[in-house]
């Protein structure tokens, strides 16, 4: 299964496991200052980031590859929501003609098939990027444990594709995420999003990692980026 149609399966029940992606929405909104206008978010999801935009604004362009979760993320008349992949020439060919003060993303750009490719077609757009991506030391121990490598970017390569265009900022945060029973542990796992799809841990697989995994919490390592054109 893709991505993209693991997170459109899961939308419904998104906002019930989406509690690490709200903490980095909540921190990301925190760090802008300056109190842009117009604002791009990139894999926009259900709303997290907007929920928390406390400002008056002009114009919020609101992106993300899944219709579901497009029809979950809130509307008004200053807000436009469209449903393309940030990663599409139909994306690039949107943004090539608009200005943004900056653009905005939470737990989604780690997804992009080419980052520096996206990096790139952004730089025309806006000057300022907040984003906070998630990094293949998320769920390390079950990475461990079943021998699978992380769908996931690493830190270098994050920092890498940003530092090829914008003068940055870097913080890294880690997260443990505490559950009641295994069984909530893994139905985390399956609903949240965060595991890259289905295909990431084989039925063989996940049921073996349920009898080993001996931890009351999953882990999680955000990368939160502050971007700025060099011009």
């Amino acid at each position: 299964m893709s991505i993209k149609s693991e997170f459109s399966k899961y939308a419904k029940d998104y906002n019930n496991y989406n509690i690490i992606q709200q903490i980095v929405a909540k921190s990301i909104v925190r760090d802008i200052k300056n109190k842009p206008k117009r604002i791009l978010e990139l894999g926009c999801g259900s709303g997290q980031i907007i929920k928390h935009i406390t400002w008056e604004y002009d114009r919020y362009t609101a992106v993300d590859f899944s219709k579901y979760m497009c029809e979950l993320h809130p509307r008004n008349e200053k807000t436009e929501v469209i449903c393309c992949d940030f990663d599409s020439d139909e994306f690039f060919g949107f943004i090539k003609d608009q200005k943004f003060d900056v653009i905005v993303s939470s737990s989604a750009m780690q997804w992009s098939n080419d980052l520096d490719r996206l990096l790139y077609n952004l730089t025309i757009s806006a000057n300022e990027i907040y984003a906070g991506l998630f990094t293949s030391n998320t769920f390390k121990t079950i990475q461990r444990l079943s021998g699978k490598s992380s769908p996931i970017l690493d830190t270098q390569r994050i920092k890498k594709a940003f530092s090829n265009y914008f003068e940055c900022e870097f913080e890294l945060h880690s997260y443990n995420l505490e559950f009641d029973s295994k069984k909530e542990l893994f139905d985390y796992i399956k609903n949240s999003g965060v595991s890259g799809g289905s295909d990431f841990l084989s039925f063989k697989d996940a049921k073996r990692l349920y009898k080993e995994y001996d931890l009351n919490h999953l882990e999680f390592e955000v990368i939160f980026v502050k971007a700025f054109s060099r011009l």
